[in-house]
């Protein structure tokens, strides 16, 4: 269970702070889980009734779905001058996984916080960043608005005791270690010349090579290739968790090749410009800063606290039948067209009839949960030595994926209370999605707190409150 696996995985640090004294401080700790109604969402699992309309609303266009997709699509009608639409999204607040909040006043991430600079590849995206005036041409060149650009430093790891720039592991390793650094870096390299990684995904070539790696884990791709070192696999699935919700023995080789080819490389020590890293774009309540500007030109149109249970063809286009969980009536919006921009476990439920292609996308697609713990502070931590306080940093060999701090944007000239966002994928934990609904929000507490602790063992004593986020099915695991 991931209550023995994963959340007394920390025990032996709790214990560590219990023999401190600390213990009491921990207990002392208030906080709760937000920003998630699971009981709506369960809603679906009940058999769909049929159940005449309590009112019936028309419009020319319905977007099931209020994540960045719902939103997207929102302003692509705007763009195209198309204002006859209504936007039905499940939670009070729309954004999905990109959406923030506030913990004692101080704003935070609740899921994805940062946007990387977009490549030649993502024109949308860089279309989008000229719109909302981070990205535009200064004597011929691109720029971005620099307060929004993330702050340096910008990532540290906690290894062999103390702090050191960047995620991949370098304090004290050995010469095998560094020379199965290389050589990844020159099978990365090697995979950019054999066929096209890009992002957007669909841009990408899908050669021969690349549906070969499909067909094999990450895991098993690293073992073909001799990569056994275990800072390089710590580092490696670390990556793999971080962007696709599971480590190296579930993703495929494809993913994780992906991941490096796609962007920048792999660079190893020496290699040029150690430790290279892409520009970023970030905010205190992460990508919550962008879900909130695509949805503020919706206005009335933007319907949150909507449960839709049904899409489905009408004679003349499609209803959509959805309840307002404020009060429990039943909506039933005639459109020309909908768009479904739920997630495909959920859009094969309520598209009827589900075509068979849907169906068989949403049995193939694995996902992954994650837990988003956010602990408010009242004074800044004492620090390791070594590498100075980063936006994103991680301990080395945690089952998280480290924290970043919500006032790492700030201009404030001393530190100060904060918050920090730590993260959890529970992508290859038996019965994740389960425990989740069955454990108290103060299992994550203590799970964030044991696993932060070697790094930080006043954090106990200065954290005021902790808010916690669970997704059931928060990405896809490629």
């Amino acid at each position: 269970m991931l209550q023995r696996r994963a959340l007394l995985s920390g025990a032996a640090s709790l214990a560590a702070l219990a023999a401190c004294g600390e213990r009491a401080a921990v207990e002392a700790i208030d906080g709760a889980y937000t920003g998630i109604a699971h009981d709506r969402g369960h809603l679906l699992r009940e058999p769909s009734a049929e159940r005449l309309p309590d009112v019936t609303h028309r419009v020319h266009t319905v977007i099931a779905g209020g994540g960045i997709a719902g939103l997207a699509a929102a302003r692509a009608l705007r763009l195209h001058g198309h204002d006859d639409f209504a936007l039905l999204e499940l939670e009070d607040a729309p954004g999905g996984n990109s959406r923030g909040t506030q913990v004692m006043g101080i704003a935070c991430p609740q899921g994805a916080h940062y946007l990387p600079l977009p490549g030649d590849d993502a024109r949308e995206v860089q279309d989008l960043l000229e719109e909302l005036g981070l990205r535009r041409r200064v004597a011929g060149r691109w720029t971005y608005d620099e307060r929004h650009l993330c702050h340096s430093p910008q990532e540290r790891l906690f290894f062999h005791g103390q702090w050191q720039d960047g995620l991949l592991p370098l304090q004290g390793v050995g010469a095998d270690t560094l020379a199965q650094y290389r050589r990844f870096a020159a099978l990365v390299a090697d995979a950019q010349r054999q066929a096209r990684y890009a992002i957007p995904v669909l841009r990408s070539q899908f050669a021969p090579v690349q549906l070969a790696q499909d067909a094999i884990t990450f895991k098993a791709w690293l073992d073909q290739q001799g990569l056994t070192d275990a800072q390089l696999r710590w580092y490696l699935d670390y990556a793999c968790r971080d962007d696709f919700g599971a480590g190296i023995g579930a993703v495929s080789a494809w993913a994780g090749l992906h991941y490096f080819a796609s962007r920048h490389g792999f660079q190893a020590p020496g290699d040029g410009d150690d430790g290279p890293h892409d520009a970023v774009l970030t905010w205190a309540e992460g990508n919550g800063w962008l879900s909130a500007r695509l949805a503020a030109p919706l206005g009335d149109r933007l319907r949150t606290g909507r449960v839709v249970r049904r899409i489905a063809p009408e004679r003349e286009g499609v209803a959509v039948d959805a309840i307002d969980v404020a009060t429990g009536r039943v909506e039933r919006w005639l459109a020309r067209q909908a768009v479904v921009a739920l997630p495909l476990h959920v859009a094969a439920r309520v598209v009827q009839p589900a075509p068979e292609a849907l169906r068989q996308l949403a049995a193939g697609v694995r996902t992954a949960p994650w837990v988003v713990a956010n602990l408010r502070l009242r004074a800044p931590l004492q620090d390791r030595p070594g590498a100075a306080p980063s936006w994103d940093n991680v301990v080395y060999g945690g089952a998280g994926l480290g924290y970043v701090d919500a006032m790492h944007q700030s201009l404030r000239p001393v530190p100060g209370p904060t918050v920090l966002t730590w993260y959890r994928a529970l992508g290859e934990e038996p019965n994740a999605r389960a425990a989740l609904l069955s454990a108290p929000w103060s299992a994550w507490r203590d799970a964030a707190l044991a696993e932060l602790a070697p790094a930080h063992p006043d954090l106990a004593a200065k954290t005021l409150r902790v808010e916690v986020t669970r997704y059931g099915h928060a990405m896809a695991v490629p």
